[in-house]
């Protein structure tokens, strides 16, 4: 089984996989900033005003020198009063993730595959990071699929477990900016600070869940974050034959 994807930052439309990514506009610092409050840049000058009224707003200085924007291979400097730094996010793209080993149509079994997934921004506010599927259930052949994990309750389950008469498959996030959801105490989810390997299973969904978020800066060295995929048919299931698929969405967007 392979789940495939399609990047949408690239102008194609034939491509299998989908990474996005977020872009906004934010100062890298903070020049003052106490527990309620960050001013992110000031200015050294002489006057200035701020004017409203019904229709406008003005503000204006006098008296700075050497403003404007500057630029080099390396660098760019924006100078000035109210130049702002732009916020910049990136993420990287994994290859498709292949399910090992093959599932027996008729023994059952189950199929394990990862993918990881590097996110780097400059943003003060730290960024978010989702997944979504493209189709319930996720992973289809055909008419045929594998149901969409099922969790005992409100939580994801902290060991995987399927009833033997049925096929399912879920995912769980790894890595140091998962959300609470998906951090443990040792036996239960949605609790503790722990993040134990291979615990924590939920159901992929067609609307984005938050997996991974950070309220602050990690240039340059970025934040990776593990996606397992864990698909299973029990060993009273018979699962049709064939390359079952699912396409997923993660997005990175900067706070």
């Amino acid at each position: 089984m392979r789940i495939k994807r399609k990047q949408i930052l690239q102008m194609t439309s034939f491509v299998f996989f989908v990474l996005a990514a977020g872009f906004g506009f934010a100062a890298s610092a903070a020049v003052m900033q106490s527990d309620n409050y960050k001013i992110q840049s000031d200015s050294v000058n002489i006057g200035g005003i701020l004017a409203t009224s019904t229709n406008y707003k003005i503000e204006d200085t006098v008296g700075e020198i050497a403003t404007g924007e500057s630029t080099s291979s390396s660098y760019k400097l924006k100078a000035g009063y109210q130049q702002m730094q732009e916020t910049v996010i990136s993420i990287t793209s994994p290859s498709d993730v292949t399910m090992s080993p093959a599932i027996g149509g008729v023994t059952g079994g189950t199929g394990d595959g990862s993918a990881v997934w590097t996110v780097i921004t400059d943003s003060p506010a730290g960024y978010s990071l989702t997944i979504k599927a493209s189709s319930s259930p996720a992973l289809r052949f055909g008419s045929y699929n594998f149901a969409d994990y099922t969790p005992a309750g409100a939580n994801p389950d902290y060991s995987w477990s399927i009833a033997s008469t049925n096929s399912e498959f879920g995912f769980t996030p790894e890595g140091n900016d998962i959300v609470q959801k998906y951090k443990d105490n040792g036996s239960a989810c949605n609790t503790g600070s722990g993040g134990t390997a291979d615990k924590c299973w939920d159901a992929l969904s067609t609307s984005a869940k938050t997996i991974a978020q950070s309220t602050s800066a990690n240039h340059p060295s970025g934040t990776a974050s593990t996606v397992k995929f864990r698909a299973e048919s029990g060993s009273s299931h018979i699962q049709v034959n064939g390359t079952y698929t699912a396409t997923t969405t993660i997005t990175a967007i900067t706070l």
